[in-house]
């Protein structure tokens, strides 16, 4: 081996440890599958317990009612407790990403046990590997998984009242306070 093809292999193993290195560090980035390649803005990260619901003025399985956005009942709707309508951002359940945005309120009384999501029936079905019956408007061949442990991502703040922050209980009312004092963004390489 010459000294010229021993540098450009040294070269090579260099770029491609630092790749590795990089990658290994810091995970997958959260914009990669997204088809661009401007980094999101993470506003929050947490964990919480998810259940789902699917409410289309039916009156069926509990149905509430028309989402409190006004918007329809759509995969990606999901209800907070205390965000903002119109929050944007992801849920990760066993390595599945799938996006929401705030448009309902809830879940009520079960936020009170540490249950701050209320995920739409189809993305819940996506992530648990069950599917939607638009009949009982129920989640099933999922083992009964009816809760689950995600983590969340808040990319965009809803421009209304509610709590820009870490959820807390529907009880607290903080859905209609207005926040001026919202979570500080996590810290670059926390993302």
């Amino acid at each position: 081996m010459t000294a010229r093809s021993g540098m450009r292999s040294f070269a090579l193993f260099t770029a491609s440890s630092l790749c590795a290195a990089l990658t290994v560090a810091g995970g997958t980035a959260a914009w990669a599958d997204s088809g661009t390649d401007i980094p999101e803005k993470v506003l929050l990260k947490g964990s919480t317990t998810a259940s789902y619901f699917w409410d289309d003025a039916s009156g069926r399985a509990g149905d509430t009612g028309l989402p409190a956005s006004g918007k329809p009942m759509q995969k990606g709707l999901a209800a907070s407790p205390s965000w903002p309508l119109m929050t944007e951002g992801y849920v990760i359940y066993k390595g599945k990403k799938m996006p929401f945005f705030v448009g309902d309120r809830g879940p009520g009384e079960p936020s009170n046990r540490g249950i701050m999501l209320d995920l739409d029936a189809k993305t819940f079905a996506d992530l648990t590997g069950g599917t939607f019956n638009p009949n009982t408007l129920y989640v099933g061949g999922n083992g009964g998984l009816g809760h689950i442990d995600v983590d969340y991502v808040i990319t965009k703040w809803g421009p209304g009242p509610g709590k820009k922050n870490y959820p807390v209980p529907f009880s607290t009312g903080a859905y209609g306070k207005r926040d001026h004092n919202p979570a500080e963004p996590p810290e670059a390489g926390q993302n």
